[in-house]
Protein backbone atom coordinates (compact mmCIF):
# COMPACT_ATOMS: atom_id res chain seq x y z
CA UNK A 1 0.00 0.00 0.00
CA UNK A 2 1.19 3.58 -0.50
CA UNK A 3 1.87 5.95 1.98
CA UNK A 4 -0.59 8.07 3.76
CA UNK A 5 1.69 9.87 6.32
CA UNK A 6 3.74 13.28 5.03
CA UNK A 7 7.19 13.90 4.48
CA UNK A 8 7.09 17.25 5.76
CA UNK A 9 4.56 19.67 7.46
CA UNK A 10 5.48 21.95 3.84
CA UNK A 11 3.03 19.38 2.59
CA UNK A 12 0.06 20.38 4.32
CA UNK A 13 0.66 24.46 4.81
CA UNK A 14 -2.20 26.66 3.45
CA UNK A 15 -2.43 28.53 0.51
CA UNK A 16 -1.78 31.66 1.86
CA UNK A 17 1.73 30.15 3.87
CA UNK A 18 2.73 28.82 0.95
CA UNK A 19 2.79 31.92 -1.17
CA UNK A 20 4.11 33.80 1.80
CA UNK A 21 6.70 31.31 2.34
CA UNK A 22 7.60 30.82 -1.27
CA UNK A 23 7.54 34.62 -2.15
CA UNK A 24 10.25 35.12 0.86
CA UNK A 25 12.84 32.65 -0.50
CA UNK A 26 11.93 33.81 -4.15
CA UNK A 27 13.21 36.96 -3.28
CA UNK A 28 16.06 35.68 -1.55
CA UNK A 29 17.22 34.03 -4.58
CA UNK A 30 16.63 36.27 -7.38
CA UNK A 31 18.60 38.65 -5.23
CA UNK A 32 21.50 36.19 -4.88
CA UNK A 33 21.68 36.10 -8.65
CA UNK A 34 24.37 38.68 -9.38
CA UNK A 35 25.59 37.61 -12.84
CA UNK A 36 23.09 38.43 -14.82
CA UNK A 37 22.43 41.63 -16.89
CA UNK A 38 21.44 44.87 -14.89
CA UNK A 39 18.38 44.86 -17.09
CA UNK A 40 17.29 41.68 -16.10
CA UNK A 41 18.13 42.06 -12.44
CA UNK A 42 16.71 45.53 -12.17
CA UNK A 43 13.08 43.26 -13.78
CA UNK A 44 14.13 40.67 -10.64
CA UNK A 45 13.85 43.45 -8.09
CA UNK A 46 10.24 44.36 -9.00
CA UNK A 47 9.01 40.28 -8.14
CA UNK A 48 7.83 40.21 -4.84
CA UNK A 49 5.86 37.08 -5.44
CA UNK A 50 5.32 34.24 -8.16
CA UNK A 51 2.94 36.22 -10.13
CA UNK A 52 5.29 38.78 -10.73
CA UNK A 53 7.78 36.21 -11.71
CA UNK A 54 5.35 37.49 -15.64
CA UNK A 55 8.41 40.54 -15.47
CA UNK A 56 11.04 38.22 -16.64
CA UNK A 57 11.45 36.48 -19.54
CA UNK A 58 11.29 32.60 -20.30
CA UNK A 59 14.37 30.73 -20.12
CA UNK A 60 14.63 28.12 -22.43
CA UNK A 61 17.09 24.84 -23.08
CA UNK A 62 18.36 26.67 -26.63
CA UNK A 63 19.08 29.84 -24.39
CA UNK A 64 20.65 27.29 -22.03
CA UNK A 65 23.01 25.55 -24.26
CA UNK A 66 24.18 28.85 -25.70
CA UNK A 67 25.02 29.97 -22.20
CA UNK A 68 27.25 26.97 -22.16
CA UNK A 69 29.20 26.89 -24.45
CA UNK A 70 29.88 30.39 -23.96
CA UNK A 71 30.79 29.95 -20.36
CA UNK A 72 31.27 25.85 -19.90
CA UNK A 73 30.29 24.07 -18.26
CA UNK A 74 27.16 26.09 -16.28
CA UNK A 75 26.79 28.67 -18.68
CA UNK A 76 27.85 31.15 -15.64
CA UNK A 77 25.14 30.56 -13.35
CA UNK A 78 26.45 30.55 -10.15
CA UNK A 79 25.89 27.39 -8.73
CA UNK A 80 27.59 25.45 -5.39
CA UNK A 81 27.71 22.90 -3.28
CA UNK A 82 28.88 21.11 -6.94
CA UNK A 83 30.21 17.12 -6.08
CA UNK A 84 29.20 15.95 -10.00
CA UNK A 85 28.21 17.37 -13.41
CA UNK A 86 26.10 15.54 -15.97
CA UNK A 87 25.81 15.68 -19.50
CA UNK A 88 22.04 15.66 -21.23
CA UNK A 89 21.12 15.29 -24.52
CA UNK A 90 22.15 18.81 -26.88
CA UNK A 91 24.60 18.36 -24.56
CA UNK A 92 23.40 20.47 -21.64
CA UNK A 93 25.37 20.24 -18.34
CA UNK A 94 23.39 19.78 -14.84
CA UNK A 95 25.20 19.58 -11.64
CA UNK A 96 24.38 17.44 -9.37
CA UNK A 97 25.42 17.25 -5.17
CA UNK A 98 25.81 14.58 -2.63
CA UNK A 99 27.16 17.35 -0.11
CA UNK A 100 23.16 18.33 0.15
CA UNK A 101 20.71 16.22 1.05
CA UNK A 102 18.21 15.29 -1.60
CA UNK A 103 19.45 17.84 -3.88
CA UNK A 104 16.92 16.86 -6.76
CA UNK A 105 13.69 16.58 -3.82
CA UNK A 106 12.69 13.37 -5.21
CA UNK A 107 12.40 11.62 -1.49
CA UNK A 108 9.27 13.54 -1.38
CA UNK A 109 8.05 11.25 -4.04
CA UNK A 110 9.21 8.30 -2.90
CA UNK A 111 7.51 8.81 0.17
CA UNK A 112 4.46 9.38 -1.60
CA UNK A 113 4.79 5.79 -2.92
CA UNK A 114 5.02 4.23 0.39
CA UNK A 115 8.90 3.81 0.43
CA UNK A 116 10.68 4.07 3.89
CA UNK A 117 13.24 2.24 5.91
CA UNK A 118 12.03 -1.52 5.68
CA UNK A 119 12.90 -0.96 1.47
CA UNK A 120 15.46 -2.21 -0.52
CA UNK A 121 15.08 0.03 -4.00
CA UNK A 122 16.21 -1.81 -7.27
CA UNK A 123 16.86 1.61 -8.65
CA UNK A 124 16.61 0.87 -12.29
CA UNK A 125 17.39 4.55 -13.64
CA UNK A 126 20.81 5.27 -15.64
CA UNK A 127 24.09 6.33 -13.27
CA UNK A 128 25.93 7.16 -16.88
CA UNK A 129 26.30 10.93 -17.68
CA UNK A 130 22.64 11.55 -17.18
CA UNK A 131 21.54 11.90 -13.56
CA UNK A 132 18.16 9.90 -13.16
CA UNK A 133 20.53 7.13 -11.41
CA UNK A 134 21.41 9.52 -9.03
CA UNK A 135 18.18 11.37 -8.16
CA UNK A 136 16.27 8.06 -7.61
CA UNK A 137 18.80 7.18 -4.82
CA UNK A 138 19.09 10.69 -3.17
CA UNK A 139 15.22 10.32 -2.65
CA UNK A 140 15.81 6.24 -1.59
CA UNK A 141 18.05 7.57 0.77
CA UNK A 142 15.99 10.66 1.85
CA UNK A 143 13.07 8.01 3.26
CA UNK A 144 15.89 5.80 4.73
CA UNK A 145 15.36 3.26 1.97
CA UNK A 146 18.96 0.75 1.10
CA UNK A 147 19.57 0.79 -2.74
CA UNK A 148 20.45 -1.62 -5.26
CA UNK A 149 22.00 0.61 -8.21
CA UNK A 150 21.10 -1.86 -10.59
CA UNK A 151 21.15 0.64 -13.86
CA UNK A 152 19.83 -0.67 -17.00
CA UNK A 153 20.19 -4.13 -18.78
CA UNK A 154 21.14 -7.69 -17.68
CA UNK A 155 17.26 -8.24 -17.11
CA UNK A 156 17.94 -11.95 -15.83
CA UNK A 157 20.89 -10.70 -13.67
CA UNK A 158 18.12 -8.34 -12.57
CA UNK A 159 15.95 -10.66 -11.37
CA UNK A 160 18.60 -12.90 -9.63
CA UNK A 161 19.73 -9.85 -7.56
CA UNK A 162 16.32 -9.10 -6.93
CA UNK A 163 15.68 -12.70 -5.67
CA UNK A 164 19.10 -12.94 -3.48
CA UNK A 165 18.65 -9.58 -1.85
CA UNK A 166 14.58 -9.73 -1.30
CA UNK A 167 14.23 -6.51 -3.71
CA UNK A 168 10.58 -4.64 -2.43
CA UNK A 169 10.49 -1.44 -4.42
CA UNK A 170 11.20 -0.91 -7.80
CA UNK A 171 12.71 2.59 -9.60
CA UNK A 172 12.75 2.99 -12.91
CA UNK A 173 11.01 3.75 -16.37
CA UNK A 174 7.61 2.31 -16.52
CA UNK A 175 8.35 -0.06 -19.03
CA UNK A 176 10.98 -1.91 -18.22
CA UNK A 177 9.75 -3.07 -14.51
CA UNK A 178 7.02 -5.63 -16.96
CA UNK A 179 10.40 -6.71 -18.78
CA UNK A 180 11.98 -8.01 -15.29
CA UNK A 181 8.89 -9.83 -14.18
CA UNK A 182 8.39 -11.28 -17.36
CA UNK A 183 12.00 -12.78 -17.14
CA UNK A 184 11.26 -13.98 -13.44
CA UNK A 185 8.50 -15.56 -14.68
CA UNK A 186 10.15 -17.55 -17.51
CA UNK A 187 13.15 -18.10 -14.86
CA UNK A 188 10.00 -19.81 -12.16
CA UNK A 189 11.13 -16.84 -9.66
CA UNK A 190 8.56 -14.56 -7.75
CA UNK A 191 10.08 -11.29 -6.68
CA UNK A 192 9.17 -9.67 -3.65
CA UNK A 193 8.39 -6.40 -5.49
CA UNK A 194 5.56 -4.24 -3.70
CA UNK A 195 5.56 -0.58 -4.78
CA UNK A 196 7.16 1.48 -7.88
CA UNK A 197 8.08 4.37 -8.41
CA UNK A 198 8.09 5.55 -11.74
CA UNK A 199 9.52 8.52 -14.45
CA UNK A 200 11.47 9.06 -17.61
CA UNK A 201 8.43 8.11 -19.82
CA UNK A 202 4.70 7.64 -19.80
CA UNK A 203 2.73 5.29 -17.74
CA UNK A 204 0.23 3.76 -19.72
CA UNK A 205 -3.37 2.88 -17.64
CA UNK A 206 -3.38 -0.76 -19.19
CA UNK A 207 0.54 -1.00 -17.98
CA UNK A 208 -0.90 0.61 -14.83
CA UNK A 209 -3.67 -2.45 -14.51
CA UNK A 210 -0.87 -5.00 -15.33
CA UNK A 211 0.89 -3.91 -12.48
CA UNK A 212 -2.19 -3.82 -9.64
CA UNK A 213 -2.55 -7.47 -11.21
CA UNK A 214 0.46 -8.42 -9.63
CA UNK A 215 0.29 -6.65 -6.39
CA UNK A 216 2.55 -3.88 -7.29
CA UNK A 217 1.15 -0.23 -6.36
CA UNK A 218 3.28 2.08 -9.06
CA UNK A 219 2.73 5.83 -9.22
CA UNK A 220 5.18 8.51 -11.34
CA UNK A 221 6.20 11.61 -11.09
CA UNK A 222 7.15 14.34 -13.39
CA UNK A 223 10.67 15.65 -12.95
CA UNK A 224 14.00 16.56 -15.09
CA UNK A 225 17.49 16.53 -15.26
CA UNK A 226 17.83 20.84 -14.81
CA UNK A 227 15.04 20.98 -11.78
CA UNK A 228 14.99 17.92 -10.69
CA UNK A 229 11.26 16.93 -9.15
CA UNK A 230 8.51 19.42 -10.50
CA UNK A 231 5.65 17.11 -9.71
CA UNK A 232 4.71 13.91 -8.94
CA UNK A 233 1.26 11.60 -7.74
CA UNK A 234 -0.10 10.26 -4.69
CA UNK A 235 -2.15 6.88 -3.58
CA UNK A 236 -5.22 9.37 -4.53
CA UNK A 237 -4.03 9.31 -8.09
CA UNK A 238 -5.92 12.49 -8.83
CA UNK A 239 -3.55 14.62 -11.06
CA UNK A 240 0.10 15.74 -9.81
CA UNK A 241 0.81 17.51 -7.07
CA UNK A 242 3.45 20.51 -7.76
CA UNK A 243 6.96 20.13 -5.35
CA UNK A 244 7.37 22.50 -2.72
CA UNK A 245 10.91 23.35 -3.88
CA UNK A 246 9.36 24.61 -7.40
CA UNK A 247 7.02 27.32 -8.68
CA UNK A 248 5.17 26.28 -11.74
CA UNK A 249 3.30 28.35 -14.16
CA UNK A 250 1.05 27.53 -17.09
CA UNK A 251 1.73 29.51 -20.59
CA UNK A 252 1.15 30.04 -23.74
CA UNK A 253 3.19 28.27 -26.07
CA UNK A 254 5.87 30.90 -27.63
CA UNK A 255 5.64 33.14 -25.02
CA UNK A 256 5.94 33.69 -21.32
CA UNK A 257 1.86 35.09 -20.46
CA UNK A 258 0.18 33.05 -18.11
CA UNK A 259 -2.99 31.09 -19.51
CA UNK A 260 -6.74 30.90 -18.35
CA UNK A 261 -6.59 28.77 -14.83
CA UNK A 262 -7.14 25.38 -16.57
CA UNK A 263 -6.20 25.78 -19.89
CA UNK A 264 -3.88 23.69 -21.40
CA UNK A 265 -0.33 25.76 -22.00
CA UNK A 266 3.37 25.11 -21.21
CA UNK A 267 4.84 24.41 -17.92
CA UNK A 268 7.11 26.80 -16.80
CA UNK A 269 9.29 26.39 -13.54
CA UNK A 270 11.80 28.57 -11.77
CA UNK A 271 13.82 26.40 -8.99
CA UNK A 272 14.08 27.56 -5.37
CA UNK A 273 17.02 25.42 -5.09
CA UNK A 274 20.23 27.76 -3.51
CA UNK A 275 22.59 26.15 -5.22
CA UNK A 276 21.24 25.83 -9.03
CA UNK A 277 18.41 28.68 -9.64
CA UNK A 278 16.63 28.10 -12.68
CA UNK A 279 14.38 30.92 -13.22
CA UNK A 280 11.64 30.90 -15.73
CA UNK A 281 12.81 27.15 -16.88
CA UNK A 282 10.77 26.19 -20.19
CA UNK A 283 10.23 22.53 -20.05
CA UNK A 284 8.68 22.04 -23.58
CA UNK A 285 5.96 20.15 -21.94
CA UNK A 286 2.20 21.05 -22.21
CA UNK A 287 0.18 20.35 -18.73
CA UNK A 288 -2.90 22.61 -17.24
CA UNK A 289 -3.63 23.81 -13.47
CA UNK A 290 -6.52 21.33 -11.47
CA UNK A 291 -8.98 23.01 -9.45
CA UNK A 292 -8.52 22.23 -5.57
CA UNK A 293 -5.91 20.42 -3.86
CA UNK A 294 -5.94 16.47 -3.37
CA UNK A 295 -7.94 14.24 -1.37
CA UNK A 296 -4.65 12.93 0.08
CA UNK A 297 -4.24 16.00 2.08
CA UNK A 298 -1.86 17.44 0.40
CA UNK A 299 -2.46 20.98 -0.79
CA UNK A 300 -0.05 22.25 -3.58
CA UNK A 301 -1.10 23.37 -6.64
CA UNK A 302 -1.94 20.17 -8.92
CA UNK A 303 -1.61 19.72 -12.56
CA UNK A 304 -2.58 17.25 -15.08
CA UNK A 305 0.28 15.42 -15.75
CA UNK A 306 2.43 15.51 -19.17
CA UNK A 307 -0.55 16.34 -22.24
CA UNK A 308 2.41 16.64 -25.05
CA UNK A 309 4.78 18.91 -26.54
CA UNK A 310 4.46 22.61 -26.30
CA UNK A 311 7.16 22.97 -29.64
CA UNK A 312 4.57 22.98 -32.13
CA UNK A 313 6.94 24.20 -34.86
CA UNK A 314 5.51 22.96 -38.51
CA UNK A 315 6.50 23.00 -41.68
CA UNK A 316 4.31 24.62 -43.89
CA UNK A 317 4.66 25.32 -47.65
CA UNK A 318 8.59 24.43 -47.29
CA UNK A 319 8.69 27.24 -44.15
CA UNK A 320 8.91 26.70 -40.27
CA UNK A 321 5.91 28.24 -38.78
CA UNK A 322 6.91 28.74 -34.99
CA UNK A 323 4.89 29.54 -31.89
CA UNK A 324 7.06 32.35 -31.24
CA UNK A 325 5.84 33.97 -34.24
CA UNK A 326 1.85 32.99 -33.83
CA UNK A 327 2.85 34.93 -30.77
CA UNK A 328 3.91 37.89 -32.04
CA UNK A 329 1.09 38.13 -34.27
CA UNK A 330 -0.99 38.15 -31.49
CA UNK A 331 0.74 40.67 -30.08
CA UNK A 332 0.77 42.85 -33.36
CA UNK A 333 -3.24 43.61 -32.80
CA UNK A 334 -4.36 44.87 -29.23
CA UNK A 335 -8.00 43.77 -29.90
CA UNK A 336 -6.66 39.82 -30.98
CA UNK A 337 -7.00 37.56 -27.98
CA UNK A 338 -5.69 34.44 -29.34
CA UNK A 339 -4.66 32.99 -32.60
CA UNK A 340 -4.84 29.33 -33.89
CA UNK A 341 -2.73 28.44 -37.26
CA UNK A 342 -3.89 25.24 -38.86
CA UNK A 343 -2.09 23.18 -41.33
CA UNK A 344 -3.91 20.63 -44.06
CA UNK A 345 -3.88 19.71 -47.47
CA UNK A 346 -5.86 20.61 -50.26
CA UNK A 347 -5.62 18.03 -53.14
CA UNK A 348 -1.33 17.93 -53.11
CA UNK A 349 -0.45 21.34 -52.06
CA UNK A 350 0.03 22.73 -47.95
CA UNK A 351 -2.90 25.26 -46.85
CA UNK A 352 -2.44 27.33 -43.66
CA UNK A 353 -5.58 28.70 -41.91
CA UNK A 354 -5.02 31.43 -39.29
CA UNK A 355 -7.62 31.39 -37.18
CA UNK A 356 -7.89 34.91 -35.44
CA UNK A 357 -10.19 34.89 -31.73
CA UNK A 358 -11.43 38.90 -31.84
CA UNK A 359 -14.32 40.75 -31.71
CA UNK A 360 -14.38 42.20 -35.14
CA UNK A 361 -11.29 43.98 -36.63
CA UNK A 362 -10.02 43.90 -40.17
CA UNK A 363 -9.28 40.71 -42.02
CA UNK A 364 -6.94 42.27 -44.89
CA UNK A 365 -4.82 43.77 -42.27
CA UNK A 366 -4.29 40.46 -40.47
CA UNK A 367 -3.54 38.93 -43.56
CA UNK A 368 -1.37 41.64 -44.17
CA UNK A 369 0.39 41.03 -40.62
CA UNK A 370 0.33 36.80 -41.31
CA UNK A 371 2.73 37.45 -44.64
CA UNK A 372 4.54 39.80 -42.81
CA UNK A 373 5.36 38.10 -39.63
CA UNK A 374 4.81 34.25 -40.66
CA UNK A 375 6.34 35.23 -44.01
CA UNK A 376 3.92 32.90 -45.84
CA UNK A 377 -0.09 33.67 -46.75
CA UNK A 378 -3.01 32.16 -45.55
CA UNK A 379 -6.47 31.96 -45.65
CA UNK A 380 -7.75 34.20 -42.15
CA UNK A 381 -10.57 33.18 -40.28
CA UNK A 382 -12.30 35.31 -37.94
CA UNK A 383 -13.64 33.65 -35.09
CA UNK A 384 -16.09 34.78 -32.00
CA UNK A 385 -13.65 35.48 -28.46
CA UNK A 386 -13.95 32.38 -26.74
CA UNK A 387 -14.73 29.98 -29.81
CA UNK A 388 -10.77 28.46 -30.10
CA UNK A 389 -10.35 25.38 -28.25
CA UNK A 390 -8.54 25.47 -25.04
CA UNK A 391 -5.83 22.57 -25.61
CA UNK A 392 -3.03 24.26 -25.62
CA UNK A 393 -2.25 24.40 -29.62
CA UNK A 394 -1.26 27.32 -31.60
CA UNK A 395 -0.32 25.51 -34.48
CA UNK A 396 -2.49 22.50 -35.22
CA UNK A 397 -0.93 20.01 -38.22
CA UNK A 398 -3.94 18.11 -39.73
CA UNK A 399 -2.28 16.32 -42.34
CA UNK A 400 -2.21 12.72 -42.40
CA UNK A 401 1.50 11.58 -42.46
CA UNK A 402 0.54 7.59 -42.80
Amino acid sequence: MASTSFFDDQETRSADQRAADQSALLRSRLAAITEAPAQWREAAATVQTAADLVALPVLRKSDLSGWQKQNPPFGGIAVSNVTHVFQSPGPIYEPGSTSVADFWRMGRFLNAAGFGADDIVQNCFGYHLTPAGHMFESGARAVGAKVLPAGTGQTELQVRAAVDIGTTGYAGTPDYLKIILEKADEMGETLKITKAAVGGGALFPSLRSYYIDRGIACLQCYATADLGNIAYESPAMEGMIVDEGVIVEIVTPGTGDPVTPGEVGEVVVTSLNPDYPLVRFATGDLSAAMDGTSPCGRTNMRIKGWMGRADQTTKIKGMFVRPEQVAELVAHHAEVAKARVVASRAGEQDVMTVQIEASGGDADAYAQSVQQLLKLKGKIEVVAPGSLPKDGLVIEDQRSYD
